[in-house]
């Protein structure tokens, strides 16, 4: 008997499985940052706020008070094109030894909240630190006899920005392909290992009134034909089923006993198509590394073919149904660790998959919408202004959080029902 988990269990196994997909897509951009020499601020579990934090040399890694979902900080990320006067501000700090965001702002004569700006994103390329007076100074390694361009040149290096486009392209994408080569090492080693249990033509439950009760199928009949088409698997048993309609009736070849048998059914109404009311019984299948591979392959084409029905009106609204949320999926992640570590690594592959293939969606802000201003930059020659860009990433924002919000209540409502 299966017990449903506790709130607080649920909670747990939310955290700690939002934890390790963090883990695994950030720290996919993570290692593509410093294998690139970019430098990264942070590494941080959880949404922004208060933070238990350990600084290195290079990177604080940390854990926030809201541990649910994360980020990485990497040097010159911020969207739109570089202030103008962002050379002249590095050298008139590197000229003065030492300036405050006031000084910043008379030398330059602009307002003091564009000197903040320059400051700020002079600080995030990790040109310039600051000092326990509260002013700026450029870093040990930057050269202050430098001209301006020259010395921004040399902070850039470290940076985001300062990368080529393919490179930006595959430090966005790093995180996905860690999702991804996550999911198929796991399926691979599990399915090589241990096998999988798969639904067979050979029946487990007979649903009683049912018309396949009504026809005289029984338990461990073998389903052989449908309408005369020849059965190949439970799949493609479904499949055929799928096709069919309320009233309709079909012809049902079977084995029993290894004797041929066939009846005739009057399928019921099931959400608009045809209704028997069989269950199949599973058996367990051993598969060699190379088969395992290609089924995990064919599993992640499944999943990206399942994301892409969220973009097809026919099947959007089912999509949605079969969705779930933070809520729901911390319910499935207490359930898969209640069952054993076995179901929670698969568990934990499949969220992995998921997540790498929506990152993909060509929205902003998730990895895919920022490939694709990354590829339109490309194209142009030229960044997009500012204002555009934060004007995209707020309507994809908007978007998702939309649709999250959404699945957040259906779950509520299913768990209160």
């Amino acid at each position: 008997m299966t017990v449903a988990p506790s709130v607080l269990a649920a909670v747990f196994w939310g955290v700690v499985t939002f934890s390790i997909l963090v883990v695994l897509h950030e720290g996919g951009h993570f290692l593509a940052a410093r294998a690139f020499g970019v430098k990264v601020h942070e590494f941080m579990i959880g949404l922004p706020g208060p933070a238990l934090r350990l600084r290195t040399k290079k990177t604080t890694f940390g854990v926030t008070a809201i541990p649910l979902g994360g980020y990485v900080r990497i040097a010159g990320m911020e969207p739109g094109p570089e202030d103008d006067l962002l050379a002249d501000a590095l050298k008139a700090v590197a000229d003065a030894g030492s300036l405050d965001a006031a000084g910043l702002s008379r030398v330059l004569g602009v307002d003091s909240t564009r000197a903040t700006t320059l400051i700020t994103t002079l600080e995030d390329y990790g040109a310039i630190r600051e000092n326990s007076s509260g002013h700026y100074t450029i870093v040990e390694g930057l050269d202050p006899s430098l001209g301006a361009q020259e010395l921004l040149a040399t902070a850039r290096n470290e940076t985001y920005r300062g990368l080529p486009p393919w490179k930006r392209i595959t430090l966005l994408l790093s995180g996905v392909l860690v999702n991804l080569a996550t999911a198929i090492l796991v399926f691979t080693l599990v399915l090589s290992i241990f096998g999988n249990y798969e639904a067979s033509l050979r029946l487990d439950y007979v649903e009683p009134a049912s018309p396949a009760a009504a026809a005289g199928l029984e338990p461990g009949d073998v389903l052989t034909h449908l309408d005369g088409t020849e059965l190949t698997s439970w799949t493609h048993f479904q499949q055929l089923m799928a096709a069919t309609e309320p009233g309709q009736e079909v012809s049902i070849s079977f084995a029993r006993d290894e004797k041929p048998h066939a009846v005739k059914a009057v399928l019921k109404d099931l959400e608009g198509h045809g209704f028997l009311g069989v269950r199949p019984a599973f058996v367990k299948v051993n598969y060699t590394a190379g088969e395992a591979l290609g089924l995990s392959f064919k599993w992640t084409g499944m999943v990206f073919s399942a994301i892409g029905d969220f973009f097809r009106p026919s099947t959007f609204a089912t999509s949605v149904e079969n969705s779930r949320s933070v809520v729901g999926i911390s319910v499935m992640a207490a359930d898969a660790a209640q069952a054993g570590p076995l179901d929670y690594a698969w568990f934990i592959a499949l969220l992995s998959l998921s997540l790498g293939a929506m990152n993909l969606l060509p929205i902003p802000p998730l990895d895919g919408g920022k490939v694709a201003i990354e590829i339109i930059e490309w194209i142009a020659g030229r960044p997009l202004g500012r204002r555009l860009s934060l004007a995209v990433s707020a309507a994809g924002a908007i978007l998702l959080f939309s649709l999250i919000g959404y699945l957040m209540y259906s779950d509520v409502m299913r768990l209160a029902r």
